[in-house]
């Protein structure tokens, strides 16, 4: 049954602590909640002027509303009392990052272009398969690695994206693919629970391939992995969740022991010379010393194999010789390994070209023949630049006046 108590505003308190994440910062005044976890609304609560024990038992109910059942209105929240909710809407908001452009390929990808509340623009993919959906997360807008292949490497790096930014990307999916449970909430009355369920998902993974390096960025990805896999909130399983890294040595013993998801390395190089070239980070942190921080990794194993991610590059990191280098060095390391094998997927200005399919066909069957899964990757939404290694904010590639009038002809095209 819901609280109709009216709300005790109590008088001069003890300092209350400020949240610990970062907020996403708002123009109106009032505070985002959206990326924060339950004991950081608790903390803005009594800083509005709740009690200790309203703070919390609110907290609790909210943090529920927003991840698990993806309410962005404080009316929606029933077990709220009514008088409440609209104290609780004059001081915060539940947010989304802003839809800019849509876009539907023709294989079912869906990308999204994305605007921050401050203007900036970042994008996300959803790719659809037969028995999963993948959602492909950015964790910056821009990026500062300046990988030659890859299009997004491309752009300067403007900023990390917020706790909240980030776990938006994966509610805005969930919103468009309406999978947020539907009917009732169980407060305890078997009437009541017999309608709430959760009907079968198509958003079941996340990886963190999206714009930016993750690891540079490692509080607020954590703060907003921790969210997306909180069993109270949207409660996906860390063996679901995949963060994609060019090598960030420090790091990556941290991303094992404090986030524990699995772990992807861009590799796509076994040399100094070519990875210096098309990765440069490389010149920072060598393969070797990537390849030793892959094998410390702590939640790798036979179970959890470590991702190696290798565009095929014509003429440049494709060869046989490149192929048996590969093997031996994943087993000179005895890597608990698999190696997802991407044909190059180009963009405009690009120096590279994709590897023929026989070579592809050669390279793998070398790495499969040693042992080591080594998958063609099927690319996904090239027609829309939705594919890995293409994403660049449209901001970039087509002017605003450009989008505008492409959404005034699509509304008055006959139909």
């Amino acid at each position: 049954m819901a609280d109709t108590a009216l709300i005790s505003i109590p008088g001069p308190v003890d300092p209350v602590p400020v949240p610990r994440a970062p907020i996403t910062p708002r123009s109106d005044g009032r505070t985002d909640l959206l990326g924060l976890p339950k004991a950081d609304i608790r903390i803005l609560l009594l800083s509005a002027g709740l009690d200790e024990k309203q703070a919390k038992l609110r907290a609790k109910q909210i943090f529920h509303w927003i991840y698990h059942r993806g309410v962005t209105e404080f009316d929606a929240m029933t077990d709220i009392g009514k008088e409440m909710r609209p104290w609780l809407a004059e001081r915060f908001v539940i947010g989304r990052p802003n839809v800019v452009e849509a876009q539907h390929s023709t294989d079912g990808t869906r990308k999204w272009l994305l605007q921050t509340a401050d203007g900036h623009e970042f994008e996300m993919v959803f790719i659809p398969d037969e028995t999963r959906g993948t959602l492909c997360v950015s964790s910056q807008v821009g990026c500062t690695l300046n990988c030659t292949f890859c299009h997004t490497g491309t752009m300067r790096l403007v900023r990390n994206l917020t706790p909240g930014e980030i776990v938006g990307q994966v509610m805005l999916a969930r919103d468009a693919l309406e999978e947020w449970p539907k009917g009732k909430m169980d407060f305890g009355d078997e009437e009541t629970a017999s309608d709430y369920r959760t009907d079968g998902r198509l958003l079941t993974n996340i990886v963190m391939m999206g714009m930016g390096e993750p690891l540079y960025n490692f509080d607020n990805v954590k703060a907003a992995l921790n969210l997306v896999m909180d069993g109270e909130g949207l409660a996906l399983s860390r063996r679901r969740i995949t963060l994609s890294t060019s090598g960030v040595v420090p790091m990556m013993e941290r991303c094992g022991e404090e986030i524990g998801v699995n772990l992807a390395v861009s590799l796509h190089a076994v040399t100094k010379e070519v990875r210096d070239e098309i990765v440069p980070l490389n010149r920072k942190y060598g393969i070797e010393e990537l390849l030793a921080a892959c094998k410390a990794y702590p939640s790798a194993s036979n179970a959890r194999r470590i991702t190696f991610e290798y565009v095929m590059l014509k003429n440049k990191n494709d060869s046989d010789e490149d192929a048996r280098e590969l093997v031996r060095l994943i087993k000179s390391y005895d890597l608990p390994a698999k190696v997802n094998l991407i044909p190059f997927n180009p963009w405009p200005g690009s120096a590279y070209e994709c590897s023929t399919p026989e070579r592809i066909k050669s390279f793998s069957s070398i790495v499969f023949d040693a042992g080591i899964s080594a998958p063609v990757r099927t690319p996904r939404g090239r027609d829309i630049d939705a594919a890995c290694g293409q994403l660049k904010t449209a901001a970039q590639k087509k002017s605003r006046a450009e989008r505008d009038r492409e959404a005034a002809e699509a509304e008055n095209a006959p139909a």
